[in-house]
């Protein structure tokens, strides 16, 4: 069975890099845990790098979903979490450098904490894969 999947177009939403709603038909769901991007794929620290913690971030969401069979494409919904709104912009604007314009369903929050000081950003996600 495939996936039947129709985006609900954006309005004003586009701005933000999703779309108010996605419908999907058949298919296999996967809940993806919170991904963070604290530290680069050598380990190294990115403390204090809001851009490089979301690109790291949207980088481990990716290796999850190769894992799961599936790509960033297959993501229709992802409740995203940052540690200061002044940064909402510039995750929508790298959102949208990987997106272009089928973005999944979001939410969007700002937290005082993570469960490590150093995080920035957490994307947590839900997809739907080929059956």
């Amino acid at each position: 069975m495939s996936v039947k999947k129709t985006i609900i177009e954006p309005t004003w939403e586009a701005k933000y890099a999703y779309s108010p709603a996605v419908v999907t038909e058949g298919g296999k769901t996967v809940w993806l845990a919170g991904h963070v991007g604290f530290v680069d794929d050598s380990g190294a620290s990115l403390a204090g790098d809001f851009e490089a913690q979301t690109r790291q971030a949207f980088k481990n969401v990716e290796k999850t979903m190769q894992r799961a069979g599936g790509s960033l494409a297959d993501i229709v919904w992802m409740t995203v979490a940052i540690s200061d709104g002044r940064y909402s912009q510039r995750f929508s604007d790298i959102r949208k450098e990987i997106y272009g314009k089928d973005f999944p369903a979001s939410t969007l929050l700002t937290t005082s904490a993570f469960a490590a000081a150093e995080i920035m950003v957490e994307i947590t996600a839900v997809a739907v894969l080929d059956a």
